[in-house]
C-alpha cells in the first residue's frame, strides 16, 4: 500500500512547490495540515531508489562475505560466543525481522493515512495480514545461505502470539524457515526487547558466522537501553565487524535510535557549520 490519500497529495504539493492558495479562493487563510513526523521517512522507504540500493548493496556484501565465514572456521560474530569452542558446530546466520527480512513500510503509511500512531493492536492486525513483501535482497541472501548449509535463524521481538503468522509470510515469499528457526519476543526467558539470550541460545549450538539487523541491539547487548553517547562507544568498540561480520539494513522511520533523542529533538540537531 502506497501514500496516495487526497490529504497527503495536497501536503507533498504544499511541501514540495511552496504553492499557496490564491486569496480569492479563500474567505479566510488556512493553516496546511501538519505532515505526520515519519512521512519523509515512509516516503523515502517506499519511492527512493537509494533506499533498495543501500539494501541491496548490504545484502550483496554479506553474500560474498559469507564463503571467508564458512572458511574460518575459528570465527564467530556473535559476542555471546566469544571465547567459547565452537569450531566443531555447524554454521548458522543470525537476522532480524522487521526492516531486515520484510518491508512493513504499507503499515506505517497506513498510520499516517489514517492520523493513527502505532499500537499493538493495529500492529498485530498488519502482522496477522502475512502481506510484508521481503526487502530488497533478502531472499537471495536467505536462499544462498541456506543452499551453502547455513542454517538461518529469524531472532524477532514481534510477540509470541504472532508467531504463526510471521512463519506464514516468510514462508509465502520463499524464505528458507521453519518454526524452529523462528525466536519470538522474551521466548528465550528474556527481558523485553533485549535478544542476548536468544543469540546465545542459538550460539550453544551453532557458530554463528553472521547477524544482520537494522538496529544496533540486533547485534549487541544493552544498546537498546542505551544512551546516544554510548550507543556510540558501543559501535566504535565493534567497529571492524561491520561490512564483515556484521550487516546492517537502514531504517530511518523507528528504531532504537530515536529514545536517546528525548522530547525535545531540537538540542539532538547539529547546527554548527
Amino acid at each position: 500500500m502506497k501514500l496516495t490519500s487526497p490529504w497527503l497529495s495536497r501536503s507533498l504539493l504544499a511541501l514540495l512547490t511552496g504553492a499557496l492558495v490564491p486569496a480569492a479562493l479563500t474567505l479566510a487563510p488556512a493553516a496546511p495540515p501538519r505532515p505526520a513526523d515519519d512521512l519523509q521517512a515512509v516516503l523515502w522507504v517506499q519511492r527512493a531508489a537509494e533506499y533498495r540500493a543501500l539494501c541491496r548493496q548490504t545484502f550483496a556484501g554479506a553474500t560474498r562475505a559469507l564463503d571467508a565465514a564458512l572458511a574460518d572456521v575459528h570465527r564467530t560474530a556473535a559476542v555471546e560466543q566469544f571465547g567459547a569452542d565452537f569450531a566443531q558446530l555447524p554454521p548458522a546466520v543470525i537476522v532480524d525481522v522487521d526492516e531486515t527480512m520484510l518491508d512493513n513500510s504499507p503499515y506505517n503509511a497506513r498510520l499516517i493515512e489514517d492520523g493513527a500512531t502505532y499500537t499493538q493492536a493495529t500492529w498485530a492486525s498488519w502482522v496477522e495480514e502475512r502481506k510484508a513483501e521481503p526487502v530488497p535482497g533478502a531472499l537471495a541472501f536467505a536462499r544462498r545461505a541456506a543452499a551453502l548449509g547455513v542454517t538461518v535463524f529469524y531472532v524477532t521481538n514481534r510477540d509470541k502470539d504472532l508467531e504463526q503468522a510471521t512463519h506464514d509470510n516468510l514462508q509465502r515469499c520463499g524464505f528458507p524457515v521453519s518454526m524452529a528457526q523462528l525466536l519470538m519476543r522474551e521466548e528465550i526467558d528474556e527481558d523485553g526487547s533485549e535478544k542476548r539470550n536468544r543469540r546465545a541460545h542459538i550460539a550453544r549450538t551453532h557458530r554463528v558466522v553472521m547477524l544482520a539487523g537494522d538496529d544496533l541491539g540486533d547485534f549487541v547487548a544493552g544498546a537498546r537501553a542505551a544512551s546516544g553517547d554510548e550507543r556510540e562507544r558501543l559501535r566504535e568498540r565493534y567497529d571492524s565487524l561491520f561490512g564483515e561480520r556484521w550487516f546492517v539494513l537502514p531504517n530511518p522511520i523507528y528504531g532504537s535510535w530515536t529514545k536517546p533523542l528525548g522530547d525535545d529533538l531540537r538540542k539532538a540537531l547539529r547546527t554548527d557549520r
